[in-house]
């Protein structure tokens, strides 16, 4: 009796935790899953590629030469993008960042050098950080990187949307985001297919913007489903 008791106990507390979890996810999967949508490569995907540049100008943001951002108050970031270094820093962690030469990257805990095994770790996973938190930071800039794809896609509106997916590079090779933009071309917004969500289709907002020292444009908040995503401290200088 006093076993079937203790069942009891633990199925009430697992079904109260995991059922709450289980309906959001439903409503959630049927509100927002699509397939990826069917779009045209050619020269009018990348004309509104280039659009989406001139609306962001592409140039002030190639002449930017150092950027630094904290990705959701966790991760701090100090770039020199025209060495392609980049110092990264968590917790007690720093690692500077290598990212032609991952292998030549060095690592610090608690100011200290690590060369041990869990420098090795450490730097796979600034690698990780990096390729994320880079991406919410400049990813329309990076449509016209090696191994993308960009399509004309006509949403249900009748507007021009630019499918862009990334074929290799990053941690998610494979995955493909739907550009939505305002009639100058800048975005707004854009929808995700990727590895990482188990939802095709979710949307996050590119409205909340600011313009950098260099004239680079860059976020600083996204808003998706019901949360935010703050990107505090950005700055962009030649």
């Amino acid at each position: 009796m006093k076993i079937n008791k203790t069942l009891k106990i633990i199925l009430g507390i697992v079904i109260f935790f995991t059922l709450p979890s289980l309906l959001f996810f439903g409503f959630v999967y049927f509100k927002y899953n699509e397939d990826l949508p069917v779009g045209i490569q050619g020269e009018q995907a990348d004309a509104l590629a280039h659009k989406m540049l001139d609306a962001l100008d592409y140039e002030a943001y190639k002449n930017t030469n150092q950027l630094e951002w904290t990705f959701k108050k966790r991760h701090h970031y100090s770039w020199d993008k025209a060495n392609n270094i980049c110092e990264v820093y968590w917790k007690e962690n720093k690692v500077i960042l290598d990212l032609n030469h991952t292998d030549q990257s060095k690592v610090y805990i608690h100011s200290f050098k690590n060369e041990s095994d869990m420098a090795k770790d450490l730097i796979e996973k600034a690698i990780k950080y990096f390729n994320n938190d880079s991406f919410w930071l400049v990813a329309p800039y990076k449509v016209f990187d090696a191994g993308v794809e960009r399509r004309l896609v006509k949403t249900e509106h009748n507007k021009d949307a630019l499918l862009v997916t990334y074929t290799s590079g990053g941690s998610t090779p494979g995955d493909s985001y739907l550009w939505l933009l305002d009639d100058n071309g800048k975005p707004t917004a854009f929808k995700m297919w990727t590895s990482a969500l188990p939802i095709n289709g979710l949307e996050a907002s590119w409205c909340d913007w600011t313009t950098t020292e260099s004239g680079a444009q860059l976020p600083i908040f996204h808003k998706f489903l019901f949360f935010g995503l703050e990107i505090d401290g950005v700055k962009g200088t030649e």
